[in-house]
């Protein structure tokens, strides 16, 4: 018999794994692969930064980089210069700014340098040597609308259930206090809700008669020692104005006042002597 010949063949495919195992096997390298790109990339940013032997960053995000401004300066805005009308040029020529006029003088002033068509507001203008003055003044001579007054009582209760304020002042006594707490958030906002500051909370109902329906309230602006208030209207006679200027300027104290004006709403200011 010839001898036989026996030859290795290599190079068979291997067996054929079952798909999950093989889904598994590539699900593990990609995420070596992955596990290594973060690392090569972490690797690299670490030289970046310079960080020391031994410290380790594991996630570095890189960010918008913001650039520190220089302080900016003020914004300078230009402003025009004011355009006055005929009318104001007129009345401003009239007033001598070098002058302090007497209040009466002041007064015929103001009304004869006044160009508005409707019945203009004069007006008081204060600078006060104390800030957060809060004062109760009672002029002797109303102006514009005369007010409603009302005592508060049980059918003032009941309107105010049904939300009707017919009325620009309300007393009350101290009795009637806790019954009008309900309806807070009504005269609040409006500033109904008697108080000892305005004088609108009294002892009894017979105090009503000596209250006042030309009190007001004389403030200092909040960040400013200044006072402007309205002391009449132009149609009324120059008495009734200087003696509400007066009771004013009283009330608050002359030595109080550093500079005093005068203006309506339609004219040039006069400044005040006092």
């Amino acid at each position: 018999m010839g001898k036989t010949k026996t030859a290795l063949i290599g190079g068979l495919p291997e067996e054929k794994k079952a798909g999950k195992e093989a889904y598994e096997e590539k699900r593990l390298k990609k995420e070596e692969a992955r596990k290594k790109a973060e690392e090569e990339k972490e690797k690299q940013s670490i030289k970046k930064v310079g960080l020391k032997g031994g410290e380790r960053i594991k996630t570095v995000e890189a960010g918008p980089i913001i650039q520190e401004k220089p302080e900016e300066e003020a914004e300078k805005v230009e402003r025009k210069p004011r355009i006055r009308g005929k009318k104001y040029k007129i009345a401003k020529a009239k007033v001598d700014k070098t002058k302090f006029y007497p209040i009466s003088e002041a007064i015929k002033l103001i009304k004869e340098t006044s160009y508005g068509k409707f019945d203009a507001s004069i007006e008081l203008h204060l600078v006060v040597k104390k800030q957060g003055l809060n004062i109760n003044v009672s002029l002797p001579h109303s102006f514009g609308k005369a007010k409603k007054v009302e005592i508060c009582g049980e059918k003032t209760l009941k309107k105010l259930e049904k939300g009707i304020v017919d009325f620009d002042v309300l007393l009350a006594t101290p009795e009637m206090m806790p019954k009008l707490v309900p309806y807070a958030k009504i005269l609040g906002p409006k500033g109904l809700m008697p108080n000892p500051k305005t004088g609108t909370l009294i002892k009894d109902k017979k105090d009503a008669d000596k209250f006042s329906s030309g009190t007001i309230s004389v403030k200092t602006e909040k960040k400013a020692p200044l006072i402007h208030q309205t002391i009449g209207k132009v149609s009324q006679n120059n008495k009734e104005l200087e003696e509400n200027m007066v009771v004013l300027i009283d009330t608050i104290s002359a030595k109080q006042i550093s500079k005093a004006y005068l203006s309506s709403s339609m004219s040039p200011s006069v400044k005040l002597q006092l």
